[in-house]
Parts: structure tokens; sequence; C-alpha cells
């Protein structure tokens, strides 16, 4: 363990460096976070190899930031915020999300009937394609103080986006284990992935909002919101360890849920003072999350990248900015989001290699060759995507003319 965290303590100021180093160029840090953990991770330098990645100290660590990290989103969750434009969040998350899986689904449909591939395949790509990872545009919003009606609706979007993953997700895994595989994923789980999260911030964020109402100093402060954050992980993992059958839940959903309810119990002007004084340890959360998000990442497969990943990349980028587009023209949200709101749902890798995991493990024993194509597309799709989409996610922002507006 003394050796592994010396490992991760010399990592990071390399990433933070990488970080300042991308940004010299207008690019966001986050991007030189994620190459740094690239390089840094097992399929290059080794510097996090994969006994740092599979270490539990490690993992649990990597949760417990990921929970902190969730305060970027719940933190904007203030219903006097949000109430004038729920409705519009809402139906544009479904549009994006959903749409998403319906084109992926359908274009690999064609392509596997024509490649004489299992068709169950196409619905697990779809399943796989419509989640967003939320950190890589959250930190986008930070470092640039992006603000606007881009931000207002990607910030509540990224957490109902991920709902919405979980259920499509699970719901089509487990038909198609219920039909090629003996593991079966019962109904009441899917529900579970879902409630569970936001039922534990939310029962960690109560106590919490009454003990942060009143006015401290820093320091107390910090540790009086620190304890609840380590509360609700602790909370998450007991879960996560005793309850579920494996530990599937979002820790970044808690974090979420928690600091959505205490914000909400707390006057503006306290939650605005609270998160400036958090902002240097949310900075470190970030950049550990993003190392970490990298390192697993092979840069090898980006030469290895075949025809189905293209497909995917541009199959999925299409349902994000299409559908985010026709639901921001129902509900006539402003033209920015119908223009831009897409392209900063692109980032995708942390979740994507999350559920093809699970896929893999489901499909491994009865069709191996299934689980091969899931892993090889998917895994090189996450690293040349993750590069492209930090990119473009930072000039849609910039496009819709949200920067340094903060």
């Amino acid at each position: 363990m003394v050796l592994s965290l010396i490992r991760i303590l010399a990592a990071f100021p390399l990433a933070f460096l990488a970080g300042k180093l991308v940004s010299k160029v207008k690019l966001p840090s986050i991007l030189g976070w994620l190459i740094a953990g690239m390089i840094l991770g097992p399929h290059a330098i080794g510097l996090i190899n994969d006994a740092v990645l599979d270490a539990q100290w490690y993992q649990t660590v990597i949760h417990i930031m990921e929970c902190a990290v969730g305060l970027m989103i719940g933190t904007e969750l203030v219903w006097s915020k949000i109430k004038k434009s729920g409705r519009a969040i809402v139906i544009t998350t479904l549009t994006q999300s959903l749409g998403t899986f319906l084109l992926v689904s359908a274009v690999f449909a064609v392509v596997f009937q024509i490649s004489g591939i299992p068709l169950y395949l196409a619905v697990i790509f779809g399943g796989i394609a419509l989640a967003t990872a939320p950190a890589p545009a959250l930190s986008i919003v930070k470092e640039f103080g992006t603000d606007g009606p881009v931000t207002k609706t990607l910030i509540p979007m990224a957490a109902l986006d991920d709902m919405v993953g979980v259920v499509v997700f699970f719901t089509t895994i487990s038909i198609v284990a219920g039909t090629v595989s003996d593991q079966k994923f019962p109904v009441w789980m899917i529900a579970a992935i879902v409630l569970l999260p936001l039922a534990i911030g939310a029962v960690v964020g109560i106590p919490a909002g009454f003990a942060l109402k009143k006015e401290r100093p820093k320091g107390p402060t910090l540790a009086i919101l620190c304890f609840f954050i380590l509360a609700t992980a602790a909370l998450g993992f007991f879960v996560n360890n005793y309850i579920m059958p494996s530990p599937v839940l979002n820790f970044m959903l808690m974090g979420m849920a928690f600091s959505a309810v205490f914000s909400n119990l707390i006057t503006q002007e306290r939650l605005e003072q609270i998160l400036s004084m958090f902002n240097p340890i949310l900075g470190i959360c970030m950049i550990t999350v993003i190392l970490n998000l990298g390192a697993p990442l092979d840069y090898h497969l980006i030469m290895g990248a075949g025809l189905f990943t293209v497909i995917y990349i541009i199959a999925r980028a299409c349902g994000k900015y299409f559908g985010a587009w026709f639901g921001a023209k129902m509900t006539k949200s402003p033209d920015t989001v119908r223009k831009y709101l897409g392209l900063t749902l692109l980032p995708h890798s942390g979740v994507s290699l999350v559920f093809t995991g699970i896929a893999v493990s489901v499909l491994s024993g009865p069709a191996p060759e299934s689980a091969k194509i899931i892993q090889g597309t998917i895994a090189a799709a996450a690293v040349i995507n993750e590069v492209i989409a930090v990119i473009v996610a930072k000039k849609g922002f910039e496009w819709a003319g949200e920067f340094h507006k903060v």
C-alpha cells in the first residue's frame, strides 16, 4: 500500500502539470489530466499500474472523491433555480438519451445483419452508448467559469442522464442475459441501482443541511462538509458491499443527491460561501477522478480501431446531438441550447467502460465472440472519443458564448 500511495502522489503533480501545459494552448486542462492518465497508466509507463488500480484502498478513495465531485451537480439543483426549466430538462434528457439508444441500436442492427453477427449485440451497443460521463463537461464548467442556458441545462441533465442510462442499460442486459446466458438481473436490481444512491444521499443530506445552515469559520465549515461527504460514502460502501449482489452503485449520484438536499435547506448566500471554501478540495478530487478515468485507457487501441469503432463514435455523436436538438426544439429552449447542448454531451468513457465490463462478464461464457466484439469496439471508442469529445465540449460552451461568466 505504501508503494502504491507513493505512485499516486507522484502521478498527481504530473497530471496537474499536464493540465497546465494543455491550457497554454487554449484547450481544457482535463485533456491534459486524461492524457497523463493514459501515459502514466498500465498500458504505457506503468506508474499507475494494475496493482494500484485494483487495490481496495485506492477504489475506496476514488469513490469518496466521486462523491465529492457530485457536489458540482447537486449544488445546482436548487428548486428555486430549476423549477422554471424542469420540464424542458426532463424532456431533453429523454430525447437525447433514448434517441442515442435507438439510433445506435438501429445502425448496428443493419451492420450486424450484413456481417452475420447476432442482432442482440446491437441493443447492447445502444444501451452502452446512451450514457454520458458528467465529470469531463463539469470540469470544463469549473475551469472556464461557464454560465448561461447551456450550462444551466447540462448540469441537472447530468444527473437525470445517469438515471436513464442505468435503467435502459440494465433492462437491456437483463433481457439479453435471460436469452443467451444463465445470468439474470432481477427487476428490483434495476430500480435499486437508480433509487438507492438517491436515497443514501438524501438521508445524509438532511442533517448536513441543518449542520451547515449556521455560519461558521472556514475550518469548522469544511470539517462538517467533509464529515458528511465521508458519511455518504460510508453508507454507500455498506449498501454496495453488504446489500447489493454486486458493487454497482454510482457514488457521484450519491454526492449529487446529498448536496442537492442540503443546498435546498440553506440560503443561497451560505451555499456560495461553502462552495468557495470547498473549491480547492473539489479541484484535487476532480484531477484525481479524471486521472483514474484515463489510466485504464489503452492508447494502442487508437491504432487498432476498426470500422465498428468508427461507426459507434459517429452514430453516438449523431444521437446525442440531434436528440438534444430535438428536445430543445420541442420545449422552445434558447437557440444556444438547441445548437450546442449536444456537443457538451459527447464525453463518455467512464460510464461506457463500466457498462462494457458488465456486458462482457455476462457474455464471456455463453457467447465469447460477442464479448470480444463489445470489448474491442467500446474500449477503442473510449480512448478516441474521449480525446475528441473533451475538445468538442469545450468548443460547445465557447460557441454558446458562456465562457468566463462566473
